[in-house]
Formats: C-alpha cells, sequence, structure tokens
C-alpha cells in the first residue's frame, strides 16, 4: 500500500515538474521575442523602420532612397476606383514614392479624395486637375490609340513637379535636388522591386528596363552590349522611333526636367511617339542607365483592365434605377 502511495506521488511530482519547466519557457520565449522587435526597429528621419529581414519589413523594400514622384492620369469611368486602389496597395509598400494623381476634369473629384484618404496616402500624394481639350477627347467608339492620352495631365503633373522642386513648397526634406520621376500609369501592374531599382537612377540619367505583355511581344526590353552599354530596343511596333518603349519602361532623375524645361508631351505628334517625344530633350539610346539585373528581370507589365460588362445596368438605369445608387464603386 505504501509503495502505491509513493508511486502515485512520484507521478504528481513529475507531472508539476513538467508543467513548470513549460511555464517558465513560455514565460522566457515572449521575453526573447519582445526583444528581438525592440533592438529590430530603429528610426530613419523619423519614421520607424526595421532591419532587413526582420518583421513586417521582410516584405518591403529598402526604405532608403531619392523620392520617387510617380505620376497617374486618369480619367472618371467604371474601373477608375478598382485601378487607383490597386495602385495605391503598391505605393504603400513603397515609401519614398509621392503620388502624383491628376484627373481629366475641371476639378478634382471625392473619388479620389476618399480614396487617398482611406489608403493612408494624403500626407505623400498630391491631386491635381487638367482636362483635355475637346478636340483631343475621344468620343464614343473611338479606340483608344486614335488619339493621344494622357498629355494634358502629364504635363501638369511636370509643371507641379518642376516648381515644387524650385521651391520646395512644402518643406519637404530630400536628398539635395536629388528624385525621380516615373510615368505610372493605372492600368498597369506594378512589382515593388521596380521602385528599389528606380531609386538607383544616377544625376542626369534616364532609367531603363523592360516591360512585359506590350507591343505585340511578351517583353519589350534594352538590348545591351557586353559592356552593359543600351544598344536599341527589340520593339517590334515602330522600331524606327527614336526611343522604341513603353511609358512604364523609364524612369528620369528630376535634374535633366530642371535643365530641360522644354521637355515635356505634345498633341502634334505621331502615335506612339510620345516617350520619344519627352525622351529626346533629355537623352540618348546609349545613355540610358539599364537596370533590373541588366535588363533581364520583368518587373512591370502592360496588363491593362478589359472594360467591364454593363448591358444589365444600362437597362436599370433606362427605367430610371442604378444598382450602385447612393454608392461609390
Amino acid at each position: 500500500m505504501n509503495q502505491e502511495v509513493r508511486f502515485r506521488r512520484k507521478h504528481v511530482i513529475i507531472f508539476l515538474s513538467i508543467i513548470g519547466i513549460l511555464f517558465i519557457y513560455s514565460l522566457s520565449s515572449s521575453r526573447d521575442c519582445a526583444g528581438s522587435e525592440q533592438f529590430s526597429r530603429s528610426k530613419v528621419d523619423g519614421v520607424e523602420s526595421w532591419e532587413a529581414g526582420q518583421g513586417r519589413d521582410a516584405f518591403l523594400p529598402n526604405r532608403k532612397g531619392p523620392t520617387i514622384y510617380a505620376v497617374t492620369p486618369t480619367y472618371a469611368r467604371p474601373v477608375q476606383k478598382a485601378e487607383l486602389t490597386r495602385l495605391s496597395q503598391v505605393i504603400r509598400l513603397v515609401p519614398n514614392v509621392f503620388w502624383v494623381i491628376v484627373e481629366d476634369a475641371s476639378q478634382t473629384s471625392t473619388l479620389v479624395t476618399n480614396l487617398l484618404r482611406r489608403s493612408g496616402l494624403q500626407e505623400r500624394s498630391v491631386q491635381l486637375f487638367a482636362k483635355t481639350p475637346t478636340n483631343f477627347k475621344l468620343q464614343g467608339k473611338d479606340p483608344n490609340w486614335l488619339k493621344p492620352r494622357g498629355v494634358e495631365q502629364r504635363n501638369e503633373a511636370l509643371k507641379w513637379i518642376r516648381n515644387r522642386l524650385k521651391h520646395n513648397a512644402l518643406g519637404e526634406p530630400e536628398s539635395p535636388g536629388h528624385s525621380i520621376v516615373y510615368f505610372m500609369d493605372d492600368d498597369n501592374t506594378y512589382s515593388t522591386e521596380l521602385f528599389e531599382e528606380m531609386s538607383t537612377i544616377e544625376r542626369g540619367k534616364v532609367g531603363v528596363w523592360p516591360v512585359g505583355l506590350v507591343g505585340g511581344l511578351m517583353v519589350e526590353k534594352p538590348v545591351l552590349n557586353r559592356d552593359g552599354l543600351v544598344l536599341g530596343f527589340n520593339s517590334a511596333w515602330k522600331p524606327e522611333r527614336p526611343f522604341p518603349l513603353d511609358m512604364a519602361g523609364f524612369a528620369i532623375s528630376s535634374d535633366l526636367l530642371l535643365e530641360n524645361p522644354q521637355a515635356q508631351f505634345s498633341y502634334e505628334v505621331e502615335r506612339g511617339y510620345q516617350e520619344s517625344e519627352i525622351l529626346r530633350h533629355l537623352t540618348i539610346v546609349h545613355d540610358m542607365q539599364p537596370l533590373a539585373n541588366r535588363c533581364k528581370d520583368v518587373l512591370v507589365w502592360h496588363t491593362r483592365t478589359e472594360t467591364p460588362k454593363l448591358d444589365a445596368e444600362k437597362a436599370l438605369q433606362k427605367s430610371g434605377k442604378k444598382s450602385n445608387d447612393g454608392m461609390e464603386v
């Protein structure tokens, strides 16, 4: 009987010991996690950051680098909010991007204002407007290539950026005179890695890289020689253009734009020549800076959004109703 009691007491002691060890281990692990989090965070220019490979920023690009002014022309249409929302999610992940949204309208819209507020990007964005002249506006069932698009809006953005860089109106601290300008259309798909690459563009340079799913090819890309010099482009559509590349395939060091105020877009150029129109004032092909792993990586795609079929909505509107009554879609 005594032996049985001792046997049970022994098991109880072992069980309690195991519980105690597990409890102490859990407390120690919690302190270690808190400690590692504490030492992995730091302050960079007043903004909390995490060391590479630690915590949530293991998924984010480098926070350091020049300001990238991402210029997005936009206009009211059923997919506008959806496309701008997609872009806003990318921009939120890249803290050195300043978003310049220019609406094709006679005033700014509450839709875009609400989107900036909800995405938390009000402090690093500006909402502008510039209406396309009626004679250059697409009509009815005109194909989207019939007339140049985004000319008025991109030029308005360039005007705003030049004024900001000259006068530093908002007093934003940034490396002296060095920033990047990128024309970020709202119907493309962007990797956050692209902005890391953009941040390495040198003063006085135009950076270039491949663009996927454009010009009738799987990829349009700069062609380099063995020394990494840009010789030309593999474009299949109008390869005779001075710069046969897509708007998504280059970004400009801002000092070039300040030194060449005549560099802008134009209604007077042939279809497909908008890129060449601005770049001809800023650089030559051989002087462009190849990025994205010597132009071997695709980090942006010209995906475009399919026009939604809204036949049922149109029928509903004829009866004086609409499915989105009182809603912002």
